[in-house]
């Protein structure tokens, strides 16, 4: 009987200890597949990785140009076209892990003499543009799925030395690939050369982003975007001696939108190259021109004179009664003060800062965030309300300092512009029921702040705005904001906003406008 039952606890035993070995065997097998799967997918990925990064590149003719294309892995999908050497524009064209960078070369010279000889050829030339992409992305495509598949093979075979691990290295970098280019085709944004961020030689920039008042008019129509701006920069290349000026379209009104120039006199000279540049035909400035409204920084202001085209001015905190007379003597200056002008085409309502605080921490018991300070700084915006009402004709665009005035202007008119933060901000005033929506522009420092733009390690941007309204409607149809670099920088960086193509949350009801801390 014992002898039984020793002879059960070892079959038992032998029986467990092959399940063991068949429970290892497996596992270890499972492991392995799953290691070994891995490996495979990391070699097609580098593979992928160093293909695109090689050999992921074509040329091809856009119109008069030698283009290069090329793809790289990005986080964020978007499209860089280089305009050696007046700039660059950045288009937020599709969405993936897939960056597209198309570098406009050097002219075909035979092409370029034929195009000088009969100006007519840059528009046929540039009527091809669309085809000529198009052709030239499907051959990148075709190139970077083949170099991606190439190289993920032969690092397959330098790893494995196996022929069916080298077929699967090939087969993920196909698919890795695959997916990507798929997805930037799936996600595709047509009409975001209608809104590109330009980065290059301020003088270059309205010729190289083209008009707004074609860009409004012809919204969603890529290719006729794609034409003009290949026709734009080849009338650029094909002078000979210097750049064409550039003339505004007919039935558009250009206001330059500046603000808190703060005794800055690199100011002065950005918004000449701009006023001469895009064909500006008004200035407006709403406020802080100087910093401390002293008699001896009245001769600041004399600079006003050389824009040479309408200026319309409003107070800032930081501005005096002297300093607004200073402005007001200057020939083409209009100081408005709860007042309305016609400029432009555009009829203009403004008022001044109520307060005059120019330094923080001298100034009287009011000048921050007190019960004082909110009804003054709210009041101002109720008076120009009030008068905006009562005037005769509607007015296009009303002017505060703060942008917590702004609250009463809702529903009075369609566009109130403010300065103070130092920051840019564009957003739709809470909308009064039956009245027309009305949308706050704050301008950023044009002046960067002043002496304050150094205080940070990095200097404030020098910010201004060029607003294109209708000439019939008067309404606004775009604008470009503008920064340059703060103090010892000369980077330049345009973007353009096409009003149809915004949607700005209107703040929460009820919610009441703080003035803004003094600056």
């Amino acid at each position: 009987m014992e002898e039984r039952t020793e002879s059960h606890r070892r079959a038992a035993s032998a029986a467990r200890r092959v399940v063991g070995w068949v429970r290892s065997f497996f596992v270890a097998r499972a492991t392995r597949r799953i290691g070994l799967g891995l490996l495979v997918f990391a070699v097609a990925l580098v593979g992928v990785v160093v293909g695109v990064l090689l050999g992921a590149r074509t040329e091809t003719d856009v119109g008069p140009f030698r283009a290069e294309m090329s793809v790289a892995p990005s986080f964020v999908g978007d499209t860089e076209v280089a305009i050696p050497p007046l700039g660059s524009l950045h288009l937020d064209s599709h969405d993936g892990p897939t960056h597209l960078n198309v570098s406009l070369g050097a002219l075909d010279q035979g092409r370029t003499e034929a195009l000088i000889d009969d100006p007519a050829g840059i528009t046929r030339a540039s009527q091809t543009a669309v085809d000529d992409v198009k052709k030239g992305l499907i051959q990148l495509g075709m190139r970077t799925v083949a170099v991606s598949v190439l190289f993920a093979m032969a690092l397959g075979a330098l790893v494995f030395r196996n022929v069916r691990r080298v077929a699967w290295s090939g087969a993920l970098a196909l698919v890795i690939v695959g997916t990507s280019l798929g997805s930037a085709f799936a996600t595709l944004h047509p009409d975001s050369i209608e809104e590109p961020r330009y980065e290059g030689l301020l003088v270059n920039a309205p010729a190289v982003v083209g008009d707004a008042r074609r860009i409004a008019d012809d919204y969603g129509r890529y290719a006729e975007q794609l034409q003009q701006l290949v026709a734009n920069v080849s009338r650029i290349y094909t002078t000979v001696s210097t750049l064409p000026v550039y003339q505004p379209e007919e039935g558009t009104t250009r206001i330059l939108h500046v603000s808190d120039l703060h005794l800055n006199p690199t100011g002065w000279s950005i918004m000449r190259t701009i006023v001469e540049q895009f064909g500006i035909d008004a200035v407006i400035d709403t406020g802080d021109i100087t910093d401390w409204g002293s008699e001896p920084e009245a001769s600041y202001v004399a600079s006003i004179g050389l824009l040479k085209v309408p200026y319309v001015f409003i107070r800032g905190n930081h501005d005096s009664a002297a300093t607004g007379a200073a402005v007001a003597r200057q020939s083409n200056a209009i100081v408005l003060d709860n007042s309305i002008t016609d400029v432009a085409g555009l009829r203009i309502a403004g008022i001044g800062d109520p307060r005059f605080t120019p330094d923080k921490e001298t100034s009287p018991s009011g000048s921050g965030t007190s019960k004082q300070t909110v009804e003054q700084v709210i009041g101002a915006g109720e008076r120009l309300a009030a008068t905006i009402r009562g005037s005769t004709e509607p007015v296009d665009v009303a002017l505060v300092h703060d942008p917590a005035s702004a609250g009463a202007l809702s529903g009075v008119c369609p566009l109130v512009l403010a300065g103070h933060t130092h920051q840019r901000d564009v957003r739709t005033l809470d909308q009064v029921p039956g009245q027309m929506a009305t949308r706050l522009m704050v301008e950023g420092s044009t002046g960067g702040a002043g002496l304050r733009g150094l205080e940070h390690e990095d200097p404030l941007p020098l910010a201004m705005s060029v607003l294109y309204f209708d000439k019939e409607t008067r309404a606004l149809q775009a604008y470009d904001d503008i920064k340059v670099g703060g103090t010892g920088q000369s980077q330049v960086t345009l973007e353009r906003k096409v009003i149809e193509a915004e949607h700005h949350p209107a703040p929460a009801e009820g919610q009441r406008p703080a003035p803004t801390p003094t600056r």
